[in-house]
């Protein structure tokens, strides 16, 4: 059965090093729902977070793959309960003088931030876990949204674990 996963992967900070981890996944088939890269406490390091479905024998294989490559210094899979998992969402809704106050309630029960207002639109902005991201978009859906810009996943496992040396 194929699982979601999210993968904690160090590299060298080189150019190129991203699209040969992005193309290892694709070469394997496997798809890779979200990927963001971030700078580390090490100006030599970046972290590449990686969301993708597979099962054990595949995500092994290709974890194997990773390995491989010359940059690589280190990956950490990173399970749901025991990590903090977050998304950046932007969202253009179409506002006007009628649906204003319904739409300011929506934002203010998930804790959304209004980041632009026009007389015709309003911009959201919601960063946390990827479910309550869901949710959000979800109960705006019954809205006309006009845009919509996620992040995709970045993640630290919690408590003492240490991912950088």
């Amino acid at each position: 059965m194929d699982s979601k996963r999210y993968i904690s992967v160090l590299v060298e900070n080189h150019e190129g090093v991203l699209a040969r981890i992005s193309s290892l996944f694709c070469q394997r088939g496997f798809n890779i729902d979200s990927l963001t890269v971030s700078a580390t406490n090490n100006e030599n390091l970046s972290r590449i977070t990686i969301t993708t479905r597979g099962n054990e024998a595949e995500f092994n294989q290709i974890m194997r793959q990773t390995e491989k490559i010359h940059e690589f210094k280190g990956f950490f899979e990173l399970e749901e309960k025991s990590s903090l998992l977050r998304e950046l969402l932007l969202i253009k809704v179409q506002a006007d003088e009628s649906n204003r106050p319904a739409l300011r309630e929506i934002a203010t029960i998930y804790k959304a931030k209004i980041i632009d207002l026009s007389s015709e639109s309003m911009v959201f902005e919601l960063t946390g876990e990827p479910d309550k991201i869901d949710g959000f978009l979800d109960i705006l859906s019954k809205y006309n949204i006009l845009e919509v810009c996620r992040t995709g996943v970045t993640a630290m496992q919690r408590g003492d674990v240490e991912l950088i040396k």
